[in-house]
């Protein structure tokens, strides 16, 4: 029988350090320097989670990992996010302990041991580095206006968790790395804030202990959050609450769907009753302005963490869309007048048709405009 760890002894990897990545590659180098000027030459590690950065992110950190045995890559290719990144990080480490971080430079390595020490020694399930705290900062927000949208989220955040926290949206924290692995099959993995989906997902509540971080400026690199961060943290509501039932990603591919019927018939009402086209010509664009909509707010919206960037991708990624929901169309309108010709209400045909165009635009759509179902 082993005998029981003496709770002042650091194991030999005590702590692993995921840092979900994107076009980082100037970052890595002084950040690897400042983790080892924070935590010593020994006990920890450094996983790199990269989201195949066209910048070389991964290849550089495969150089550095070749000569420095504490830094391990992970290259995902076909798939982004920084709560799946980081979900997928944790569950790579050995270490007893685990922290997510970014990786550039806008958290203080140098609360990493402190940290630690919290929950190894048992006076916390999870430390979290906040903004908000007394002693803390959150000038590396970089305007007001996201600041005060960080704010908001953080006090619907605390409703939903039933934590009470100064930064639930924070992240950089640290936890034990089987807690994690016990909670993996539960989280989402949508997103970007996976603090968030940690906290939702324990029963009971996590004993928490937040330290004051003062968040830096952005150095370089691309960051994770865009203007739909509010948006993004509806999403994981949604998943946590309804996600067992419909799909989160279906259901949000419906709602934009939904809008798109709304744009449809504001454009064949401009141009057939106000401008006084043909009916016919008036249909047919409107059909197109719908699918560019939906193409446009699915690439934002639904699929962000796979968005088509660049002319040609975009373009591609239109011209794919709309014959996909082309052969949509076509499914619904085949089913909704085969049922209603075997003597189905028309409304309840119609439904029928809507639902089965749906997920097959849906299917399709995933699997050739944006990479994968």
């Amino acid at each position: 029988m082993t005998p029981t760890e003496p709770p002042d002894l650091i194991p030999t990897l005590a702590l692993g350090i995921v840092l979900p990545t994107l076009n980082e590659r100037d970052n890595l180098v002084s950040l690897i320097e400042r983790i080892r000027g924070a935590l010593g030459p020994d006990g920890w590690e450094a996983i790199i989670v990269d989201d195949d950065s066209e910048d070389g992110t991964a290849e550089l950190a495969r150089r550095m990992a070749r000569s420095d045995p504490r830094i391990r890559v992970i290259q995902r290719i076909g798939r982004r996010g920084l709560a799946s990144a980081a979900i997928e990080g944790m569950c790579a480490t050995s270490a007893e302990h685990v922290a997510v971080m970014d990786a550039d430079h806008q958290h203080d390595p140098a609360l990493l041991m402190d940290m630690l020490d919290e929950v190894r020694l048992g006076q916390a399930d999870i430390a979290i580095a906040s903004r908000f705290a007394e002693g803390g900062s959150a000038d590396g927000l970089g305007s007001v206006r996201r600041e005060q949208a960080s704010g908001w989220a953080n006090r619907i955040a605390r409703r939903i968790t039933g934590t009470r926290l100064t930064d639930p949206m924070s992240g950089y924290f640290l936890i034990e790395t089987k807690r994690v692995r016990d909670l993996a099959p539960f989280l989402s993995g949508i997103g970007f804030k996976i603090l968030l989906d940690i906290l939702a997902a324990s029963k009971p509540p996590l004993r928490v202990t937040e330290f004051p971080l003062k968040f830096g400026e952005r150095l370089t690199g691309e960051s994770k959050l865009d203007r739909a961060v509010a948006f993004e943290f509806l999403v994981g509501m949604y998943e946590r609450t309804f996600g067992q039932l419909i799909p989160t990603r279906f259901a949000m591919f419906g709602s934009v769907g939904a809008l798109g019927v709304a744009v449809h018939f504001a454009t064949v009402a401009l141009l057939y009753l106000t401008l006084g086209r043909s009916f016919a010509m008036a249909a047919i664009i409107a059909t197109f302005v719908a699918m560019s909509f939906n193409f446009w707010l699915n690439n934002w919206l639904t699929y962000r963490d796979q968005r088509l960037k660049g002319a040609y991708a975009v373009v591609k990624g239109w011209l794919g869309f709309c014959l996909t929901c082309s052969i949509g169309a076509f499914a619904n309108v085949a089913v909704a007048t085969l049922l209603e010709a075997r003597g189905i209400h028309w409304a309840l045909a119609t439904l029928a048709g809507i639902i089965i165009g749906s997920v097959w635009n849906y299917a399709l759509s995933s699997r050739f405009v944006w990479g994968r179902f």
